[in-house]
């Protein structure tokens, strides 16, 4: 790593904050919450939490180097350097939502509340900030690259997933599409694609291979569909991404022959949207930020180029997941 110019630590609200954004005042939230017949003091707990871990990274921040702090909402328009050393303080989804916006930086993620965040990205607690960033100063650390999916469209726009991507429609309508992949093409009709990378590999691509052979295997006890169920996981670091079609429609227009298949390093799978409107990709399960893809637009998915740089290992520090 080359000389750090900043320190960028990435935080996100907490879900007190977001209660005081929707009802105005923290007494509006508390009645709204306790009228259901839940509990207002966990919110008020996990807030304090997260603002205990919030001032000791901010405590222990190295003395001379710059440092600024950033709340998750700004990512999009925020500028970063090629030498800042990103600090994400949350969830796995705050280490996602990061790293679609870097290039080489790395990632040092930091688990705020260790009792309530049980995230396989975030492999560090907070309160051992002071001698992670001492060590990492001193390139005392290992990462992990982590492949990234993208999905670039026909006018110039381009998506990054850490997890997986989503290309259909906003509502509960069918996605209708031309899929192009391996030299054929076929009209699809569905409930829309996902594309996975070996992180996402244990989310929504599981949930698609444990309900495909859950069929299945009330049709047959076949030992390859208990396999697909069992042997779902593939490399963080895998150079290839996995694609499925959900609930695929076969009518006089469209076909079901393509309906799942494996993209190589240097493959695309092409797809032409033929939806009018509410056609969209996003990525992450983040439907806020999004591509529009209707009629007419080509989306190209296939790996990205960058990876995530995420911090697993540091000097004199046991990370207590193996990443």
């Amino acid at each position: 790593m080359a000389a750090l110019d900043k320190i960028i630590v990435i935080t996100k609200k907490t879900a007190l904050e977001e209660l005081i954004e929707r009802f105005n005042t923290r007494a509006q939230a508390q009645f709204y919450i306790e009228h259901l017949g839940a509990s207002f003091a966990e919110y008020d707990a996990a807030h304090g939490a997260y603002y205990r871990a919030l001032d000791a990274v901010q405590d222990a921040l190295p003395r001379g180097v710059r440092a600024q702090f950033i709340e998750r909402s700004f990512l999009p328009t925020f500028l970063f350097g090629p030498n800042d050393l990103v600090v994400t303080l949350g969830p796995d989804g705050l280490v996602v939502n990061a790293a679609k916006y870097l290039t080489t930086q790395p990632i040092l993620a930091l688990n705020p509340d260790p009792r309530r965040v049980d995230g396989v990205l975030v492999p560090f607690p907070y309160d051992g900030a002071r001698v992670l960033f001492a060590n990492v100063l001193q390139n005392k650390f290992t990462r992990k690259r982590i492949s990234m999916a993208q999905a670039a469209l026909n006018d110039g726009q381009t998506l990054y997933a850490v997890n997986d991507l989503f290309i259909g429609v906003r509502t509960h309508t069918s996605a209708r599409y031309e899929l192009r992949f391996g030299g054929a093409r076929e009209q699809q009709s569905s409930s829309g694609i996902i594309v996975s990378t070996g992180a996402g590999s244990t989310g929504w691509y599981r949930s698609i291979l444990t309900g495909a052979a859950g069929v299945m295997e009330y049709f047959t006890d076949a030992p390859e569909v208990k396999a697909a169920r069992a042997e779902y996981r593939f490399d963080w670091e895998a150079d290839y991404l996995y694609f499925a079609v959900r609930e695929p429609f076969i009518s006089k227009t469209s076909s079901a022959q393509m309906s799942f298949g494996r993209i190589e390093k240097n493959q695309t799978l092409d797809l032409v949207s033929e939806m009018p409107q509410n056609g969209v990709i996003f990525s992450d399960g983040v439907e806020a930020d999004y591509l529009k893809f209707n009629s007419g637009a080509l989306a190209q998915i296939g790996l990205a180029e960058k990876k995530v740089n995420l911090i697993v290992n540091v000097e004199n520090i046991a990370a207590p997941k193996s990443l």
